[in-house]
């Protein structure tokens, strides 16, 4: 099981930047997903999540400029991100937790990381 994530890079202040990140090899469900951060020497943290039934949770400090979404058919889970502050800068992982047979537990998985830079 492979998580992949895309969509990070440069924009200023203002701008607005959208992630994906797309589950791939053999997967029987997919329950909750989501995106967390990390700046250097800072523990991870999370940003958003979505259940399966599309229920979300934010952090305080994206509420109302960021957007979680998913596509189940795909596999993929999406971070909109609007309004960026130079505070937003930071590693992006995606996260999924999979059940890879009927009757299994459902396990984590983590993305690569992308990075985004917020300009002032």
């Amino acid at each position: 099981v492979q998580l992949q994530a895309s969509g990070g890079g440069l924009v200023q202040a203002g701008g607005s930047l959208r992630l994906s990140c797309a589950a791939s090899g053999s997967i029987f469900a997919i329950n909750h997903m989501g995106w967390y951060r990390q700046t250097p020497g800072m523990q991870r943290e999370l940003v958003a999540t979505i259940t399966s039934g599309g229920t979300t949770n934010y952090v305080d400090s994206v509420k109302g400029r960021f957007t979680i979404s998913r596509d189940n058919a795909k596999r993929s889970v999406y971070l909109q991100m609007n309004s960026l502050k130079p505070e937003d800068t930071a590693v992006y992982y995606c996260n999924a937790n999979l059940i890879q047979k009927w009757r299994d537990l459902g396990r984590d998985y983590w993305g690569q990381g992308t990075l985004v830079t917020v300009s002032s």
